[in-house]
């Protein structure tokens, strides 16, 4: 490892001419028992760096409480990367996009209503700056200057697609060095004029993100910053997929092509993503152009590392280029995992969420109702309940600011469904309680954050509901009952029914094996809902949707004998078995957008 700096025209490692060919994979997207394995295969691909980003929302998923354990351990990451001979590239945000959840900032902010995101704002700052002294006091040792592996540091991210507050990102480079950081800093966004104005500071590198027009994009860059050598930030080799959307491909000639021009050009590169990985969980993100549309689980992004870690022809290309270029690199070792078709495994036991309510959450009491964030909740579920009393004339129920899609259920009976995605969701689904003088009703309404927008103009994005009327008049008195659903170990099971099963419910099953290897999991014949695997939230399904229609199950995630297999189904299903196979399928045939 060595000190980077550089030059007019040229990265120089330790005062030598130095190309940077980075891949970008981030260490809480891919369970910690694979990270050697992908970080070797980056080499092997002739690749010399690694760059990942840290998300706050994860490491401070509660205000004051930091996680660096497990799979969030990224002091061993870095070192995994070291002891390969990997240099790093850190992309700390405190926003950091990268269709996760918020862009990776904690929900815990949006509690705040006062608080302002991303600018030069006290309270933002001083939250910022805790983070940033848990993150960077256990990093510090690995930079370069104290003999580490870590080289770069990025300020901000992409802020020139958010801001222009030149001191918010002074305040960010302050920080950075009040913490006794001593490295390049840079900053990266995309490839015009006031991107690269806004998102920039004159003391610190500039980079430009982009997934084509290499040539143009990086001459541009040039003319805008002369006296620095050119980089592409994030070339951008595939794209990530929304529900009801086809899956993002992209020819691996089309992406050698680019990346050939680039290194032609005399140009450092880091390819977003080498590899994916997948949203495990409820972390994906979200994004707002003309509608909400939230990533789906699998964030394989056409990379030439597959989700489940292998090569791809993507992969062969990449190294055989470089191998042209550079004149040689490291010989293939790196063994792809094993993968299993366990086949259908039923589901025996049922446990109802209307049953099980109160035995796996308490409930807030309020007049109006409450955003998750204002209870103290990040991911998952919100259950909103009150009693309607007549009489009551047959006016239609609208919700408000569903966010992101609401179940609404009379006397624990399903009525309609608001869909954030839909134009005119409240409207179109819009139900009818009449009642008489005396009599009542039981309402439901359950609401499911299907991820935080992570981009543009509508990032501060709260989650659930904000009102309900019948027609004219607001509904007052409802109990809320957050539903992360983390601990569900208080659910109780019966042996599940004949026929089909309507939702909300908890279905479990046994799959049993011997060894255990990566496998993928399709639930045919259900609707919507996510899987735990002896208590690894996989992911989310949404069979209408696609085009996602299996989940990777990791090898380290399961045990020889016996595993619990975990399923909420919000909606019901026709079947009580699911499958596993050996192979992925993201790409579904008969998806469509729902917004249209």
């Amino acid at each position: 490892m060595g000190i980077l700096t550089y030059n007019r025209d040229t990265f120089l490692m330790d005062g030598r001419p130095y190309t940077i060919l980075s891949g970008a994979m981030h260490y809480f997207r891919i369970p910690r028992e694979y990270w050697y394995d992908r970080l070797l295969k980056l080499k092997e691909c002739g690749f010399n760096t690694v760059e990942t980003y840290t998300p706050w929302n994860l490491h401070e998923p509660t205000e004051g409480t930091f996680d660096f354990t497990g799979n969030l351990d990224i002091v061993s990451f870095v070192e995994t990367a070291k002891e390969l001979g990997l240099s790093v590239i850190l992309r700390p945000g405190p926003y950091i996009c990268a269709e996760f959840e918020f862009g990776g900032l904690p929900a815990w902010l949006l509690a705040d209503k006062d608080l302002q995101l991303r600018c030069d704002d006290a309270v933002f700052l001083s939250r910022m700056r805790r983070y940033y002294t848990e993150l960077l006091t256990r990093l510090r040792p690995f930079f370069a200057v104290n003999g580490g592996n870590i080289v770069m540091l990025q300020v901000e991210n992409e802020y020139g697609s958010f801001g222009n507050d030149k001191a918010y990102l002074r305040a960010v480079l302050d920080i950075y060095r009040q913490n006794g950081i001593d490295c390049l800093f840079f900053t990266s966004d995309g490839p015009n004029a006031t991107m690269l104005t806004g998102g920039s500071l004159p003391d610190c590198l500039a980079v430009a993100n982009f997934g084509s027009k290499a040539r143009q994009n990086l001459s541009y860059l040039k003319t805008i910053r002369p006296d620095q050598p050119m980089m592409c930030g994030e070339f951008w080799c595939g794209w990530f997929d929304h529900w009801f959307e086809e899956h993002h491909v992209r020819p691996a000639k089309e992406i050698t092509d680019e990346f050939a021009d680039m290194l032609e050009m005399g140009a450092s590169v880091n390819l977003y993503m080498f590899h994916g990985g997948t949203n495990f969980g409820f972390t994906n993100g979200a994004n707002y152009d003309k509608y909400y549309a939230p990533t789906v689980t699998s964030y394989d992004y056409n990379a030439p590392l597959s989700e489940a870690g292998d090569r791809t022809e993507t992969y062969y290309a990449l190294r055989e280029l470089i191998r042209s270029r550079f004149g040689s690199v490291p010989e293939l070792t790196a063994q792809e995992s094993k993968k299993a078709a366990y086949g259908v495994v039923s589901l025996t036991e049922a446990a109802p969420l209307f049953e099980n309510l109160e035995k796996i959450s308490s409930p807030h009491h309020a007049p109006t109702m409450r955003w998750m964030e204002d209870i103290g909740q990040r991911f998952g579920y919100i259950l909103y309940r009150t009693e309607l009393r007549g009489p009551m004339d047959g006016w239609p129920l609208r919700a408000e600011a569903v966010h992101d899609r609401a179940q609404l259920f009379v006397n624990r009976e399903a009525r309609g469904v608001f869909e954030r995605w839909v134009p005119d969701s409240e409207e179109k689904a819009a139900i009818s309680v009449p009642l008489s003088e005396g009599e009542t009703a039981e309402l439901s309404i359950l609401v499911e954050n299907m991820g935080r927008v992570n981009y543009g103009p509508k990032l501060l994005d709260r989650k659930g509901m904000q009102g309900l009327r019948s027609g004219v008049q607001y509904q007052f008195g409802w109990e809320m009952y957050p539903l992360p659903m983390e601990d569900l170990s208080g659910l109780s099971f019966r042996p599940v029914s004949n026929g089909p099963l309507t939702g909300p419910v908890f279905l479990r099953g046994t799959l049993e094996i011997e060894e255990p290897a990566d496998t993928f999991l399709s639930l045919p014949g259900f609707t919507k809902g996510f899987v735990k695997i002896n208590g690894h939230n996989i992911g989310r399904y949404f069979n209408p949707a696609g085009p996602q229609k299996t989940l990777y199950v990791p090898a380290p995630f399961l045990r020889a004998g016996k595993n619990e297999i975990l399923v909420f189904e919000s909606d019901g299903t026709l079947r009580k078995d699911l499958l596993f196979s050996d192979k992925p399928e993201l790409s579904a045939p008969d998806c469509h957008k729902k917004n249209s």
